[in-house]
């Protein structure tokens, strides 16, 4: 069985035991879990429920197994002949979470 949740302005297909990234939260400091509510869809083939927009009653656990920075993002700002160089880089902070249980 398999949910697609939305985090964010993100959508992330996940099953149990799914290892995923999602948008830096403002959580406690001893939080250790993170439930998802937005559900999509839950299941899988013929027995799949769909919300508009979202399932009642589904949600999605996950424990946190920590903080990390994505790779580093390079802006550049370059405009020929105009002596005009602009360079900027920028490493999102994520939030690696584990799935637990999905409740359908």
């Amino acid at each position: 069985m398999y949910a697609i949740i939305e985090d964010g302005a993100h959508q992330y297909r996940v099953e149990e035991g799914t290892r995923l990234d999602v948008q830096l939260h403002d959580l406690a400091e001893d939080q250790k879990s993170i439930q998802f509510d937005k559900v999509l869809l839950v299941g899988e083939g013929a027995d799949a429920r769909v919300g508009q927009p979202y399932v009642d009653g589904a949600s999605v656990t996950a424990t946190i197994e920590g903080e990390l920075k994505g790779d580093k993002i390079d802006i550049i700002k370059f405009r020929r002949r105009k002596n005009y160089r602009r360079k900027q880089g920028h490493r999102q902070r994520y939030l690696r979470v584990r799935v637990d249980k999905i409740n359908a």
